[in-house]
Formats: C-alpha cells, sequence, structure tokens
C-alpha cells in the first residue's frame, strides 16, 4: 500500500492535529491545484470541473503516507459520513498501549473519546485492544493493540500486519 487519503475542511488544521498530535512528519504541500479551463479534475478525480485544492503529504512510522486534501468546489458535500454510512470510514492507529494513549487524546481540545477503551474477550481476534475517537473536525479513528499470536493465526497463514519497529526505524 502506497497512501491512504482524506478530504479535510481545514488542511492546516488537520496538519498540525497530524504532526503534532499524532507525531506524523509533513513530506509535502501543493497547491492550488485546479483546472478552470478544462475537465482534468472531472476526468481524473471525478470532482466538479470548478473544483480547487490543496494537498500535504504526511509520514506517519516507517511505511504509511497520509494524504490530506482541502477542496473547494461547488455543490460540495461538507457532512462527514458516520461509519455506517456508504463511504463510512475510520483510520486505525496502531499503538502499544491503548489507555495511555487514550489519557493522552483526552488531554487534546478538540478530540472526542467515543466510550472507554475494551478487550474483545472471544472470537477470531480476542486479545485486541481498542478505543474509537474524534478528531476535532469529526473524523473517525481508532488505536489499537492486537498483540501477536490472535486467535485467527491457529487457523490461516494470513497475518494482520503489526508494527515491528518504532515509528523512527526507517
Amino acid at each position: 500500500m502506497h497512501h491512504i487519503a482524506y478530504t479535510v475542511p481545514d488542511l492546516d488544521r488537520a496538519v498540525a492535529f497530524f504532526t503534532d498530535v499524532i507525531g506524523a512528519e509533513l513530506a509535502y504541500r501543493l497547491g492550488p491545484v485546479e483546472d478552470p479551463a478544462g475537465d482534468w479534475m472531472t476526468r481524473k478525480l471525478d470532482v466538479d470541473r470548478a473544483a480547487s485544492t490543496n494537498i500535504a503529504m504526511l509520514r506517519l512510522g516507517p511505511t504509511l503516507n497520509l494524504e490530506l486534501f482541502e477542496y473547494t468546489a461547488p455543490r460540495q458535500n461538507r457532512e462527514l459520513p458516520r461509519n455506517s454510512d456508504w463511504g463510512g470510514h475510520h483510520f486505525a492507529i496502531y499503538v502499544d498501549d491503548v489507555d495511555k494513549a487514550t489519557e493522552y487524546l483526552r488531554q487534546v481540545p478538540g478530540v472526542t473519546i467515543l466510550g472507554e477503551p475494551e478487550t474483545i474477550e472471544d472470537g477470531p481476534i480476542a486479545g485486541d485492544r481498542w478505543v474509537y475517537f474524534k478528531t476535532p473536525w469529526g473524523m473517525s479513528m481508532e488505536l489499537i493493540n492486537m498483540p501477536e499470536g490472535m486467535p485467527y493465526e491457529q487457523t490461516t497463514d494470513v497475518r494482520v500486519y503489526r508494527p515491528e519497529t518504532a515509528w523512527s526505524d526507517r
């Protein structure tokens, strides 16, 4: 996987959150990108031809790139989808200690923790500790820790990736 991308309402605010709070590194910023005289934006990105965007690429850990877009476009839907909506999503971050990370996020203005961290007791991912939270602009995210040796691993050769090195090891 090369990157995952999200459209955010305020690029500066999102970049600050991911770099200052989550620990991402800014790789580059680009924009504004627009094509008012042509149809490139429509053909290539399926957005209104009058759309313009500013872009930031961030690095989280040794392998994940996070691309953020801030679009301005006619008839733009400005409602974030819920997890149950078509196109709904959440972004999960592996942490060594879900409880400690949750307490850290409780101190960040605008972050909303959804419930309390919990551990799944039964099933293929028993031992998974997790909690959802919302960023200051309402994007759904998850803190997760899936220890080595998950129950599903007893019936398949498939393994879910889990970090084995620190973010700074590149």
